[in-house]
Formats: structure tokens, C-alpha cells, sequence
């Protein structure tokens, strides 16, 4: 482990030795730091928390520090990270709360970029991208590949969607559509398939056409949601990304955003 002389490291952490830990830091008690991890200065790192190999945290960032729930009265819960994330300026990042089985996760490869806030619970696919001042309450769900535009608040208990677009300033209270650009520039309304970001990740153009042909059925005609799912099973769409929107749809508790 490199440490610089001002750092703050427990005892009992848990630090890999090609780990970096910079000036001022402080890495508490129950602390997994894996290889080749970077702290860089005045960062602030509260176990249970452990994180994978190659996570790279940014300048006053914090990360596992209780919940923000009035329930809590201090239960043992954690956080659980995977590899290769990134997690810049200010990004704050809250244990999990017993009721909900204590345990706030985020997977691989994901940038959160400033101010980011995770909340307790929460549980984060890989390969997001979270733009600055994105906010999740608490219990959010978000899938991989999804991209959440800056200063998006979203509500507690929401699910968003794989491969989505969510354009800045949205405020997000329903289930967001997978593959779907989404945005409450003005009324909230889904603008069509993710194509760009579909393609980037090696979808065939051919399922990106036909989730575009889904989503005209669903969010273009003026068919109600039941009797839209009832037209593009109808259909018989080939893509199997198809099933997966009518399946996210279908076990949707809050509605989906249309």
C-alpha cells in the first residue's frame, strides 16, 4: 500500500498493496480497498464497505456513511462496489438499511460523475453513466448501460430501465423505459429508441428497429398500454430486447413513462 503520510488508514481496513491512498484521507474501520485502487486527497471512506479492483475515487468524495433514513437507528449495514468505477468530486454514497436487506450495490465500470448522490439501498448495474448532480433516492434500480443526464432527481422505489437516455433536469417519478430516450424537458415523453448509445453498445440494427417499431406502438398510436403490448406480441417481433421492454412493462408497480 502507498499512503501518503497525512492519510488516516484503521487498523482494521483492509487495503490491498497496489493501492493508492492520497493526502488527508481517511479510511475507516471495515474497509476493503482491492487492487489497484486509487484514493486520491481528503477522501472519506466508511466500512462496511468494500470495494473491487481499479476504482479510482475522486477528490471529497464519501462513501459508506449511514443512510439518510429516519428509521435508522444504526443497524450494521454496507456497500458493496465491483471493479473499475470511477467515482469523481463530491459523490456521496450511503449504506444499505436493514429493512430493505442492508446492502447498497453498484457493479462494474461505471462513471458518477460530481455531486453524484447514491442513496441507501440503491443498486446499480454496470457500464452507467450518471452526469453531474444526478440524485437517486433511496431503493432506485438502475440497469446497464443507462445513461442519467445531470441534476435528474429521481424518486425513491424507481426502476430505470437498461440501455436508457435520460436527458437532463428530469425529474423521475415513474419507471423508466429500457433502450428508451426519456426526458421532462417540458412534459416528460419518451422521444424513441436509444439508437446512438443502442449501437455503441453492439446491439444489430435490427433489433434497434425493432424496439423503435415497439415504441411507436406503444407511445405513437393511440392505443392504451394494454392494447399496445397486445400489438406488439402481436407482432411477433423477432429482437429479444423486444420481450425484455414488454416484460419491464408489464412488472411495472408505478407505470411507466410514455
Amino acid at each position: 500500500m502507498k499512503a501518503h503520510p497525512t492519510a488516516i488508514v484503521h487498523p482494521r481496513a483492509r487495503v490491498a498493496c497496489s493501492a493508492k491512498i492520497g493526502p488527508y484521507s481517511v479510511i475507516g474501520e471495515e474497509v476493503e480497498l482491492g487492487e489497484d485502487c486509487e484514493v486520491m486527497a481528503h477522501v472519506v471512506l466508511e466500512g462496511p464497505l468494500k470495494l473491487g479492483k481499479g476504482n479510482r475515487v475522486f477528490p471529497f468524495a464519501s462513501l459508506g456513511q449511514p443512510p439518510q433514513d429516519m428509521k435508522y437507528r444504526g443497524e450494521r449495514t454496507s456497500i458493496e462496489i465491483g471493479d473499475g468505477n470511477a467515482f469523481r468530486e463530491y459523490v456521496t454514497v450511503n449504506r444499505g438499511t436493514v429493512q430493505a436487506g442492508g446492502v447498497t450495490r453498484i457493479g462494474n465500470d461505471n462513471l458518477l460523475m460530481a455531486y453524484v448522490h447514491i442513496a441507501h439501498d440503491c443498486q446499480l448495474g454496470s457500464h452507467i453513466v450518471m452526469a453531474n448532480s444526478a440524485s437517486l433516492a433511496g431503493h432506485v434500480e438502475i440497469g446497464d448501460y443507462a445513461i442519467v443526464g445531470a441534476f435528474c432527481g429521481v424518486h425513491q422505489f424507481t426502476r430505470i430501465g437498461a440501455y436508457c437516455f435520460l436527458g437532463a433536469y428530469t425529474i423521475i417519478n415513474q419507471d423508466i423505459l429500457p433502450y428508451m430516450k426519456t426526458t421532462a424537458d417540458r412534459a416528460m415523453k419518451v422521444l424513441g429508441a436509444n439508437r446512438i448509445g443502442l449501437e455503441r453498445a453492439g446491439l444489430a440494427k435490427e433489433d434497434i428497429d425493432e424496439l423503435d417499431g415497439a415504441y411507436k406502438l406503444l407511445c405513437r398510436s393511440k392505443l392504451n398500454t394494454r392494447q399496445a403490448l397486445e400489438a406488439i406480441e402481436a407482432r411477433s417481433f423477432k429482437s429479444p430486447h423486444v420481450k425484455v421492454l414488454v416484460d419491464f412493462i408489464r412488472s411495472s408497480e408505478r407505470g411507466v413513462a410514455k
